[in-house]
C-alpha cells in the first residue's frame, strides 16, 4: 500500500486515547480493560464483559445479578415501536431494521427525558451513573426484540412478546429466534461469540460513534452512526459474505478448487486478513473451536470441513489468516441463525463497546475534526456562463 493510501485509510494514525481496549498491540493480542480475550471467552459471560467495558472492572456477584435483572426489565418494546416495525418490508436488511428501530426508540424515549431511567436502578456498589448509560442499557436489552419482532411479524404474521426471562442476552436472542429456550451448549456458544464481538478499539463503527459523540449529539444518533458503518461488507458485513462463499461448496475438495479459481481471477475471499493483526486474529481460534463443536451435531457438518479447507488454502496460497468473521459464519449457521442476521449479532454484542466509547468521548468533551490533504485544482478564475460553451 502506498504512503498516500495509508494516510487516507488512517492506518497507524493515532486518533485519540482510550482506556477500554487494546487491539493488536505490536500486531498481536486483544484485551478488554486489561483482561485477555482468551480469559474472558473461557471464564466470563457476556454480561460480565459488558459490565467490564462499561465500568472498568469485573462485576461482583451482587452487581452481576442486579445487572441481569436490569436488562430483563428493559426487554419489552413500546407499542408504538412495534407498530412502526410492522410496515417495514420483509426483504429489508435486518441492519436497516435495527437502525430504524434505534432511531424510532430515540423519538419515543429521548435521552433528554431519561424515559428508560425509571427501569434502570443502580445495583449495590455500582459506579455512579453517567449521562447516556440508561439509554445504553435500554438498547442492549431491546435490540434482539426489535429485530425478532419485525422478523416474526413480516415472515409469519406473528406478534411475539419480546420479553423473556432468559438470564443472558445470548439465550434471550436464541429464544426469540426459535421460540424456545436454547440448550446450555447453544446458549454458551452464542454467549462466547458476543464476548468476542464486544469491543475492538477504534474500528470503523466505533470511531463513527465517537465522531458523533464528539459533536455533543444524543446517544441514539451515535449508535445509528455505528450501525451504518457496521453494515458495510468491509466491516461487519464480512461474516455474511463469508457464509455466502462457504455454503456454495458441497465438500472440502470442491472448496479448494473453487477458492483456487477465485484467487486466479484476483477475486477477494472475504473473512481473511486484518488491518491491525500481523499473524493471527486472537478471536478466530476461539470461535473456530465452537464451530467445530457445533458441527458435530449438525446435519450440515460438512460446512466446517469446507471452512477448514478454505482456511488452509488461503494460508498456503496467500499467507492470510482467518479473522473473527470467517469461522463465526459457520458457527452462527449451526446455531440456526439466518445469514442476514449475522451482522445484527455483531450489533447486539458491540453496543456495549460503542456505549463505553460514547461515554468516554463525552467525558473527553472534544470535537473530532481531522484535516484533509487537498488534491484538487489550484485557485482559478471563475468562468462566466456564456463562455463555457
Amino acid at each position: 500500500m502506498s504512503e498516500a493510501k495509508k494516510k487516507i485509510a488512517l492506518s497507524g494514525v493515532v486518533a485519540g486515547e482510550t482506556a477500554i481496549c487494546t487491539v493488536g498491540k505490536e500486531g498481536v493480542g486483544l484485551t478488554y480493560r486489561g483482561y485477555t480475550i482468551e480469559d474472558l471467552a473461557a471464564h466470563a459471560t457476556y454480561e460480565e464483559t459488558a459490565w467490564l467495558v462499561l465500568h472498568g472492572e469485573l462485576p461482583t456477584r451482587v452487581q452481576l445479578d442486579a445487572f441481569r435483572e436490569q436488562l430483563i426489565a428493559l426487554r419489552a418494546l413500546p407499542p408504538t415501536l412495534k407498530q412502526a416495525l410492522e410496515p417495514i418490508p420483509a426483504d429489508a436488511h435486518p441492519m436497516d431494521v435495527l437502525r430504524t428501530g434505534c432511531s424510532i426508540l430515540g423519538t419515543i424515549e429521548p435521552e433528554e427525558s431519561s424515559a428508560a431511567a425509571p427501569a434502570v436502578k443502580s445495583p449495590a456498589g455500582a459506579p455512579p451513573a453517567r449521562d447516556g448509560l440508561a439509554v445504553a442499557l435500554r438498547l442492549l436489552a431491546a435490540f434482539p426484540g426489535i429485530l425478532l419482532y419485525w422478523h416474526h411479524f413480516t415472515h409469519g404474521r406473528r406478534r411475539i412478546e419480546t420479553a423473556t426471562n432468559e438470564p443472558g442476552v445470548a439465550a434471550h436472542f436464541l429464544h426469540l429466534l426459535h421460540g424456545r429456550s436454547p440448550s446450555p451448549e447453544l446458549a454458551r456458544a452464542m454467549d462466547v461469540s458476543l464476548i468476542l464481538y464486544t469491543e475492538h478499539e477504534f474500528n470503523a463503527s466505533t470511531f463513527a460513534c465517537r465522531v458523533v459523540a464528539g459533536t455533543g449529539s444524543d446517544f441514539y444518533s451515535c449508535v445509528c452512526a455505528g450501525i451504518g458503518a457496521l453494515r458495510g461488507p468491509l466491516h461487519g458485513g464480512a461474516n455474511e459474505a463469508a457464509m455466502a462463499v462457504i455454503e456454495t461448496y458441497p465438500n472440502a475438495d470442491a472448496a479448494e478448487a473453487g477458492v483456487l479459481e477465485a484467487l486466479a481471477k484476483k477475486q477477494v475471499v472475504m473473512g481473511f486478513g486484518h488491518p491491525v493483526y500481523r499473524s493471527s486474529d486472537p478471536r478466530s481460534d476461539i470461535v473456530k473451536s465452537w464451530s467445530r463443536k457445533l458441527a458435530e451435531h449438525h446435519a450440515e457438518a460438512h460446512l466446517y470441513s469446507v471452512s477448514e479447507r478454505i482456511e488452509a488454502v488461503m494460508k498456503r496460497e496467500k499467507n492470510l489468516f482467518p479473522n473473527l468473521d470467517f469461522f463465526s459464519a459457520s458457527a452462527f449457521h449451526f446455531l440456526g441463525v439466518p445469514t442476514s442476521m449475522f451482522t445484527p449479532i455483531f450489533v447486539f454484542a458491540r453496543i456495549a463497546g460503542w456505549a463505553a466509547h460514547i461515554l468516554e468521548q463525552r467525558e473527553n468533551r472534544r470535537l473530532i475534526r481531522p484535516t484533509a490533504e487537498y488534491t484538487g485544482p489550484e485557485p482559478r478564475a471563475f468562468v462566466p456562463r456564456a463562455q463555457r460553451g
